[in-house]
């Protein structure tokens, strides 16, 4: 199987700690991703897309997901504009 446009956003901006009771929640990770695609200057998809890969990808429910990397810094920054 080819390494997918999300295989990649899995691989940089996430990892899985199994051992944490916390995960991402849907609007953090889709904003995740937005982030990780802007700073990849990559065109993200659409949420429905989205959501089928990241279903098939990673399951529903917890997953033990957490940010890492240049898209968490820029999610975070621009999320939280009191931070700045």
């Amino acid at each position: 199987m080819a390494h997918s446009h999300f295989d990649q956003f899995l691989e940089e901006a996430t990892y899985r700690d199994r051992e944490s009771d916390s995960t991402l929640d849907k609007d953090v990770f889709y904003g995740l991703y937005t982030s990780w695609c802007y700073i990849s200057q990559t065109t993200p998809q659409p949420e429905r897309i989205f959501w089928a890969a990241m279903k098939e990808l990673v399951g529903s429910g917890h997953n033990g997901l957490q940010m890492k990397g240049p898209a968490a810094a820029d999610y975070i920054l621009t999320s939280y504009q009191a931070v700045v």
